[in-house]
């Protein structure tokens, strides 16, 4: 009994060095891909690196505790994602690892609450095409108040809260023509004029 423990000791040792060994060549490609994705994303400076630390007690993980580390701003060391990115900038880098993932996915819907907090104009637009793209292989739910994002999709759903005795919510899909109207309404504000018609018009038409 004791052979047979230390031999299977052994062979979950050699499974976990081949898994490490691979891990540890994957990382490098792996955070370089992540940086150039998560960049146009109004993260210019961004930078990604994974952090090995090997285990005093190989587990059930392996033989290293593996941390991906994260910085936003030039000069700045890079550190753990989770202590230092902002919730703008994990939602940005979850849709790009969701990307990058698509295709491996096992979900049927994927819902982004307000992904593109904090961008605008060109960088919306980049998320959107992202999203769009991504919806080739899985069911996506965006909460957007970007029109280049809402421009994207394949379908416009308008909430409206109502305050009536009881306050409720209610979900509309747009037409074509509602859709250029909120559109313009998302572009320009309460004031839907000719020129906020014709973006609106526009960015379909890019769609």
């Amino acid at each position: 009994m004791a052979a047979q423990v230390q031999q299977a000791e052994q062979a979950f040792l050699d499974a976990a060095s081949a898994l490490d060994k691979a891990r540890r060549e994957a990382a490098q490609p792996l955070a370089k891909n992540l940086t150039a994705q998560v960049r146009p994303l109004a993260l210019p400076e961004a930078q990604f690196e994974f952090g090995f630390e090997t285990l005093e007690q190989p587990n059930a993980d392996g033989l290293s505790a593996i941390q991906l580390n994260f910085t936003a701003n030039k000069g700045i060391p890079a550190q753990p994602l989770a202590k230092v990115a902002s919730g703008g900038e994990l939602s940005r880098i979850a849709l790009v690892m969701q990307v990058m993932n698509a295709e491996k996915t096992d979900a049927d819907v994927l819902v982004f609450d307000e992904v593109d907090v904090g961008i605008s104009g060109g960088t919306a637009e980049i998320v959107g095409r992202l999203l769009k793209n991504l919806g080739r292989h899985v069911q996506i739910l965006c909460i957007t108040h970007q029109p280049q994002v809402a421009a994207l999709a394949d379908q416009h759903l308008l909430v409206e809260k109502q305050q009536t005795e009881q306050a409720s919510s209610r979900i509309f899909q747009l037409d074509q023509q509602r859709r250029i109207l909120e559109l313009a309404r998302m572009s320009g504000g309460v004031e839907i004029t000719e020129a906020t018609l014709q973006h609106a018009r526009h960015l379909l038409n890019l769609s």
